[in-house]
């Protein structure tokens, strides 16, 4: 295995906020079988991003998509997140000679999630 994902949250204390991220990954396991899937959290919540890239490393996967999983990009994606990817391409790319490591844009800014949330909210909200 070469490619992976890693879906990136914000976190929080309480552990049933991680259940929509974790369906999210295991949908995401079956549309893409042939990629393995991690999950990783900024806060709180474990693994952290680096845990989850360096073990996704340790079995052989040699390019890396980080997706955030944020509805729109605040200071942890535009500052924090950049900063923390350029130190793991630093500290993995010695040892792992092809190694990728790509930061995507925050999921909730792609044109497809803005429609399935407005159409979401559409339904709910529209029900009398």
């Amino acid at each position: 295995m070469s490619d992976a994902i890693v879906l990136l949250a914000h976190g929080a204390r309480d552990p049933e906020w991680a259940r929509p991220i974790e369906a999210m990954a295991a949908r995401l396991r079956v549309l893409l079988p042939q990629t393995r899937v991690e999950l990783a959290f900024l806060e709180f919540m474990h693994p952290d991003i680096d845990a989850a890239v360096a073990g996704l490393v340790k079995q052989g996967n040699h390019r890396i998509k980080v997706v955030p999983v944020f509805l729109a990009q605040g200071g942890h994606v535009k500052r924090d997140l950049p900063a923390k990817i350029e130190a793991l391409r630093s500290n993995l790319q010695g040892a792992h000679a092809g190694l990728a490591i790509d930061l995507l844009p925050a999921i909730g800014e792609q044109p497809e999630v803005i429609d399935a949330i407005a159409a979401c909210v559409a339904r709910i909200a529209g029900k009398s």
